[in-house]
C-alpha cells in the first residue's frame, strides 16, 4: 500500500473529521475546579464513535474523583495491535478543555462547532481534539486500508490535563504500567503553525503562593498597622528580581530565559480607607532547566525572610504546582523517527525545541520514559473563537500514519 493512497484516504475524510470534532465539542469536559463535570460523557461519546468506525480494543483506567457525579475520571486507552510488540507506538491527547472565558466575546456558541473557510471553530477543538482527532484518523487510515501497523499503536486520551493531570497522565504513572522505555510516545498537544518544532524539553515550573500577614489599621493612621499589600508589592518585585539571579540563556527556549511573574492576586480589604492586614498573591515561574527548584525555593527563602523583617509582616509560602523534569535527548528514536515521518510527508526539516509550558511529557521523562510534542496548529488554544485548521489536522494524521505504518506506507 503506498503513501499516495493513505494521504489520499486521509484528504477525503473532512466531513467525518468535522462529525468528531462536532460530537465531542457538543460534551463539555470541564474539570470540577472549572465548575464542570469532569470527562466522563465525552469518554462515553468517544467509545461509542470508535466502536462504530471499528476500533473496538478499547480500555478504561478510571482515577477515582469523588467531586464529580459520576464518581470517576476516564482514562481510555484505544489499542490498534501491530506486527510486533516488542515496543507501543502511543499517541497522547486529553480529553478536557478549559472554560469559554468571556462569553460575549465568541461569535457563536462554544459548545456547537462550526466549519468556515477550511477552519473549525469551537472550544477545544483545537486544545487537544485536533491531536487527538489526527491520531484516531491516523490509525483508521491504517485499519481502512488493511495495514497492520508496524508496531502496536496505542492511542491514550486521558482526563485532567488542564488543572495538572492528578487525574490523569499522573495517575495513570502511579497506578499502572502503561508504558516501556522502548516506547515511541508522541504528544499533538502543542506546536507551530509549520510544524517544524519538536518539543523535547520544557522549563521546570513552580507555582508560588504567597499569604502576607500584617495588621490592619486606618487609612489615615498606617503608623498604627502593617500594610501586608504594601509588603506583598514588595515580596512580588523581589521575587521578580530573581529573573537576575538566574541569568542564564538558553536558545533551546523562547523566551530563552527563566522567568518569574507575578500573576494572580486575591481580593484584600473591600474599602480604599483600610490598610490591608492581609494580602495573597501567586507567582508564576518558568525556570531554565539548568537550574533545580531547590535553589529557586532558597533564594524565594531569602527573599521572604528579607520582607518579613523590613516590614514587620509574616508571610506563608506554599506551591500550587511543582514540575522538576528532564529532557528527551534530540537523538531519541521518538524525536528522530517524526522527524523523518515530517520530512516525508512535508518536506520540511523539524528541529527540537524547549517550551515554558508544561504538558504530559514532562511527567513521562521525570519518570524516565523519552516524549516529543508536536503539531502543526496556530495555538488559539484557550482563546475565544477557538479554532483548528482542518488541512492541518490531516497533515498531522498523514505523520502519524507514516510512523504507525512503517516500511508498509
Amino acid at each position: 500500500m503506498s503513501f499516495k493512497t493513505i494521504s489520499a484516504w486521509l484528504d477525503g475524510q473532512t466531513e467525518n473529521i468535522i462529525k468528531l470534532e462536532t460530537l465531542l465539542t457538543s460534551h463539555p469536559a470541564l474539570a470540577p475546579e472549572s465548575g464542570g463535570v469532569g470527562e466522563a460523557e465525552k469518554c462515553h461519546a468517544l467509545e461509542q464513535w470508535l466502536t462504530a468506525q471499528g476500533i473496538t480494543d478499547l480500555e478504561r483506567f478510571d482515577a477515582p474523583d469523588s467531586r464529580v457525579s459520576c464518581g470517576y475520571r476516564p482514562n481510555l486507552v484505544a489499542t490498534i495491535k501491530g506486527k510486533s510488540d516488542k515496543r507501543t507506538v502511543w499517541v497522547i491527547a486529553h480529553l478536557d478543555v478549559v472554560p469559554v472565558g468571556e462569553l460575549s466575546l465568541w461569535s457563536s456558541d462554544p459548545w456547537k462547532v462550526y466549519e468556515k473557510g477550511g477552519k473549525i471553530f469551537g472550544r477545544g477543538v483545537e486544545d487537544n481534539q485536533q491531536g487527538l482527532c489526527s491520531g484516531v484518523f491516523a490509525a483508521l487510515a491504517c485499519i481502512k486500508n488493511g495495514i497492520v501497523p508496524e508496531n502496536t499503536v496505542k492511542l491514550l486520551f486521558a482526563a485532567d490535563e488542564e488543572v495538572g493531570s492528578v487525574y490523569g497522565i499522573q495517575y495513570l504513572l502511579k497506578k499502572h504500567k502503561l508504558f516501556r522505555k522502548q516506547d515511541i510516545i508522541i504528544i499533538p498537544d502543542g506546536g507551530d503553525s509549520k510544524g517544524e518544532t519538536i518539543e523535547v524539553a520544557e522549563k521546570n515550573l513552580l507555582w508560588m503562593k504567597l499569604v502576607i500577614r500584617g495588621k490592619q489599621a486606618h487609612g489615615s493612621m498606617p503608623n498604627l498597622g502593617n500594610n501586608a499589600y504594601l509588603a506583598g508589592c514588595a515580596l512580588a518585585l523581589k521575587l521578580n528580581a530573581l529573573e537576575k539571579v538566574f541569568k542564564k540563556r538558553d536558545k533551546l527556549f523562547e523566551p530563552p530565559y527563566s522567568t518569574f511573574q507575578p500573576t494572580k492576586k486575591e481580593a484584600n480589604v473591600p474599602n480604599v480607607n483600610t490598610i490591608p492586614g492581609e494580602d495573597v498573591f501567586y507567582m508564576d515561574c518558568r525556570i531554565l532547566p539548568c537550574y533545580t527548584l531547590a535553589e529557586v525555593r532558597e533564594e524565594a527563602r531569602k527573599a521572604v525572610a528579607e520582607i518579613e523583617e523590613k516590614y514587620g509582616v509574616k508571610i506563608k509560602y506554599s506551591e500550587e504546582q511543582a514540575v522538576e523534569s528532564p529532557a528527551t535527548p534530540v537523538d531519541a528514536p521518538v524525536v528522530t523517527e517524526l522527524a523523518a515521518a515530517i520530512k516525508k510527508v512535508t518536506g520540511k526539516k523539524a528541529r527540537p525545541i524547549g517550551i515554558g509550558g508544561g504538558t504530559v511529557g514532562g511527567y513521562l521523562r521525570i519518570k524516565g520514559y523519552n516524549a516529543a510534542v508536536w503539531s502543526t496548529l496556530d495555538e488559539t488554544a484557550h482563546q475565544p473563537n477557538e479554532y483548528c485548521k482542518i488541512k492541518n489536522l490531516v497533515q498531522d494524521a498523514k505523520v502519524l500514519a507514516a510512523i504507525f505504518g512503517g516500511k508498509d506506507i
